[in-house]
């Protein structure tokens, strides 16, 4: 009983590629938008344009990838 109250559970997160890709790609766009622009209203519209040609790029790469295989 002792035994089993001191052994731990581990949960594991398991993501798609793709999720893993639009979260690089979030946030990679956040430090691009803070560190690139001066101003709130800049950095949103400048993280927001680098998120879409992020996740964009990432659509272009898979159809490109998926012609190529088949």
């Amino acid at each position: 009983m002792i035994l089993a109250m001191m052994q731990q559970t581990t949960t594991h997160l398991q993501i798609s590629h793709f999720s893993a890709a639009v979260l690089y790609a979030f946030f990679a766009s956040v430090v691009f938008g803070v560190t690139m622009r001066n101003n709130t209203r800049a950095m949103v519209r400048y993280g927001a344009y680098c998120f879409a040609f992020f996740v964009g790029g990432l659509f272009v790469a898979s159809w490109i990838m998926w012609w190529m295989h088949h």
